[in-house]
């Protein structure tokens, strides 16, 4: 692979077959000038990054970044994988590495930042929670500073983040609508859920997608459905909750609500109330 742009000592643009790709390794770049070569037994890892401003915020990241930071990045990521046994778009190794050094320099000077939808992560996202968990314990063995669990949620929702369509950047926003919509449930039934259930689990899916729709304005398409009409009468108090969510998305979001909307958060909250709440 031929060097177009060396970045730092362990990172190099590289160009291979007209496509330009950015390689990782340590001191790959040791005495070397742009045209050079790099083996491919020098290189850690490649990243090909097709959105232009992706490339660009890495070439960015890690002019400014030591290499521990980028192998802490490769660790969670492999970790992530390993543990969801899912892919993960490589456009969030950016943003995790950044958030992740931002963190622990941070930390160093004393200053931490509270995660105010913690609870909301540890409960909605689970498995990401761990491996955010997990993530800390990575940190702290590369760089000697141990961060709070508040910085676990944070990575949590990069994890999740990477599950999720490349356009989709901002799971905290998505988490704060799923936690506002769960809370007007909770305080209309006047209930806690069971969160070990399947039902809690569909219901919490079917929020996050909903939130990500929200965010994208993309709106279902609009269909004369009679099915909302027996629904509304045979789950008359679930739906009278969305139609308290459907007033409090269009004050908060300016988003309405359709009937197909309507109609399947109806029967996911019938069914996470009075099914997923029986012992």
């Amino acid at each position: 692979m031929e060097i177009s742009k060396i970045l730092n000592n362990n990172v190099a643009v590289v160009m291979e077959n007209n496509e330009e790709k950015i390689v990782m390794g340590r001191r790959i770049c040791f005495k070397k000038k742009t045209g050079d070569t790099v083996e491919a037994n020098q290189i850690d890892k490649v990243f090909y990054l097709e959105n232009p401003e992706a490339s660009k915020r890495f070439k960015e990241l890690v002019v400014d970044i030591s290499l521990e930071y980028l192998q802490i990045g490769e660790e969670i990521m492999n970790e992530a994988r390993l543990s969801l046994g899912k892919s993960l778009n490589d456009g969030i190794y950016i943003s995790m590495v950044d958030h992740i050094y931002t963190a622990v320099e941070r930390a160093k000077e004393n200053i931490l930042v509270k995660n105010a939808l913690l609870w909301d992560i540890q409960r909605f996202y689970k498995e990401e929670y761990a491996i955010g968990k997990k993530s800390l314990e990575i940190i702290e063995k590369k760089t000697g500073v141990l961060l709070p669990n508040d910085e676990a949620g944070f990575i949590a929702l990069h994890i999740v983040n990477g599950q999720l369509d490349d356009d989709v950047h901002d799971m905290y926003k998505i988490t704060k609508i799923m936690q506002e919509i769960e809370n007007i449930v909770r305080y209309h039934f006047k209930i806690e859920f069971n969160e070990e259930s399947a039902y809690y689990y569909r219901f919490i899916t079917h929020l996050k997608f909903f939130a990500q729709r929200l965010l994208e304005d993309k709106k279902q398409n609009q269909q004369e459905d009679d099915l909302l009409d027996v629904v509304q009468t045979k789950y008359a108090n679930a739906y009278k909750c969305v139609e308290k969510i459907a007033m409090y998305i269009k004050k908060q979001y300016n988003y309405e609500l359709y009937d197909e909307e309507k109609l399947y958060l109806t029967i996911h909250i019938h069914r996470v109330v009075y099914l997923g709440n029986r012992h």
